[in-house]
């Protein structure tokens, strides 16, 4: 029983005892534990101290940093900067020196283009002087040819030849028929005195010209100019025509009857006469023809010389219309504003009259015949001498 007893406290005790040494083995670390903590809070406090220092370290560290990286980045925008305005610079002088270039390049240019075209016209004008001396050399060559080549005969030949052309010039540019035919009987006379048969055509030719120029009808323009001078000269001394008024309608007498019913009638017939012997009262229809002021009587004088002085025109450059257009328009003047009762006007509007009738445009010849079969001739006899020369130059 004791035994049991015993076992069962022994029993009972075991656990105890683990109970006690777990007891102390839970003790003891909770003690190693305060002592850890008492050494993390030892070492905790001393590395407070650390970190405080090692924070503010780094705080040190990045402010540095960031100024480095900021200094760089101001650096490199400044080296930037500095590089964009000398690269600017650059551009700028190289667009300078490429206007300069243009601007070189374009007055070489106008230049070049100028001394071109002063070479040109040098060589244009070298090329003309050629010419011209070719031409004169050429001319030289053809009149010593004619001089040496020519014989008497040839010079009536040429001598006929300018007679008819001078005769063309004063027909056409001049308008004078007679000395034209006197040119054309001259050149006739010269050809005949070559008596050569082969010239038949020639004088034929001639002899139509002279017949054509003596058919032209002759005008006698200093006689026509001569009259209408005279006529200015009387268009001062014209008297001036009066007021002229129109014919009146005569009234018809008042007749009195004698019936007493025709009282009224009666009596405004008989005031009428009476009055009629105070004042009278006529109806007029028409246009009146008033006095001229003594500008407009100069005005109208003028107007008249200058009519006659377009016909004097007209009659030298043949102008037929305009001439009888003047002399129309200053006659109806004339019998419009003048006295036609008056000698000196009769004898004016007959002047204008005969003068209305004269003809002054005539019809001439295109051309001479005849000048072309000359120019024809002595062109021909030219070249005949100038081979016949050459032949001899050949020869020598």
């Amino acid at each position: 029983m004791t035994d049991n007893k015993n076992t069962k406290d022994s029993g009972t005790n075991k656990p105890e005892t683990t109970n006690t040494s777990n007891k102390k083995q839970n003790v003891k670390p909770t003690e190693s534990t305060q002592k850890n903590n008492d050494s993390s809070t030892i070492k905790g406090t001393q590395a407070e101290p650390e970190k405080a220092k090692e924070g503010k370290g780094g705080k040190a560290l990045g402010v540095i940093a960031i100024v480095l990286v900021l200094a760089m980045g101001g650096g490199l925008y400044y080296h930037g900067h500095m590089q964009s305005d000398k690269m600017n610079a650059n551009v700028s002088a190289l667009a300078k020196q490429i206007d300069s270039l243009k601007s070189e390049l374009s007055t070489n240019t106008e230049n070049a283009r100028q001394a071109l075209a002063s070479a040109t016209q040098k060589q244009n004008h070298q090329q003309t002087i050629i010419e011209q001396q070719a031409q004169t050399i050429e001319s030289l060559q053809t009149a010593l040819a004619d001089m040496k080549g020519r014989r008497p005969n040839d010079w009536l030949l040429a001598e006929a030849d300018y007679l008819v052309k001078q005769a063309g010039r004063k027909l056409w540019l001049e308008h004078d028929v007679m000395s034209a035919t006197s040119l054309m009987q001259t050149a006739d006379r010269r050809i005949a005195e070559l008596n050569d048969p082969s010239l038949t055509p020639v004088r034929k030719a001639l002899a139509n010209d002279i017949t054509a120029l003596k058919a032209i009808k002759r005008i006698d323009r200093d006689g026509i100019v001569l009259r209408l001078a005279g006529l200015q000269q009387q268009i001062s001394g014209l008297p001036l025509a009066n007021a002229v008024l129109p014919k009146a309608e005569e009234a018809a007498a008042p007749v009195v009857s004698n019936s007493v019913n025709d009282w009224q009638d009666n009596l405004k017939a008989s005031l009428n006469e009476f009055v009629g012997q105070f004042v009278t009262y006529r109806k007029r229809d028409g246009s009146v023809i008033p006095l001229l002021t003594p500008t407009q009587t100069f005005r109208l004088q003028e107007n008249v010389k200058t009519k006659l002085d377009q016909a004097i025109t007209a009659v030298y450059r043949e102008q037929g219309r305009l001439y009888n257009e003047s002399l129309t328009m200053a006659e109806d003047w004339i019998k419009r504003f003048y006295n036609l009762d008056a000698a000196s006007t009769q004898s004016v509007l007959a002047e204008l009259e005969q003068l209305n009738l004269q003809t002054v445009e005539v019809n001439y010849p295109e051309k001479l015949s005849s000048q072309t079969l000359i120019s024809d001739l002595v062109a021909d006899r030219l070249q005949r001498n100038l081979a016949h020369v050459d032949g001899e130059d050949d020869g020598l």
